[in-house]
């Protein structure tokens, strides 16, 4: 049983990262139109215990898109400054539906596995019962 009980963990482990790579690009699409903001990413790492992968995985820390902001001119915003131009936002709107489209996409590849390793284990279980 401990190889269902591994290939769970593995799932939600994806499933738990998806999950947070979404909140992130969330963040960065509500955040498309605010003046300054920089994009943020996140990476995925390896679990490793005992010196061995697991094959689950773990977010990293978030990073901050050092990209350079554009400057938007409106010499009628309040941030402007003396030439009329303020610091806009570096995320593009493109990129972040696609990174959200790619991680609803393994989120839900994550789930299937869940659910499968999940109707086998049951499956088992029943011949085990008879």
């Amino acid at each position: 049983m401990t190889d269902f009980s591994d290939a769970m963990s593995v799932a939600t482990s994806g499933m738990k990262a998806q999950a947070n790579r979404l909140r992130h690009v969330s963040e960065n699409i509500a955040n498309t139109d605010t003046p300054g903001y920089h994009r943020k990413t996140i990476s995925f790492n390896e679990v490793v215990a005992s010196g061995r992968p697991t094959g689950a995985v773990e977010t990293g820390r978030v990073q901050l898109d050092q990209t350079a902001l554009p400057r938007v001119y409106d010499p009628a915003n309040p941030l402007a400054d003396a030439t009329g131009h303020y610091d806009g936002s570096n995320v593009n709107l493109l990129v972040e539906i696609a990174d959200a489209r790619e991680a609803q996409r393994s989120y839900e590849a994550n789930l299937k596995m869940f659910d499968q390793v999940r109707q086998m284990s049951s499956a088992l279980m029943d011949l085990l019962r008879k």
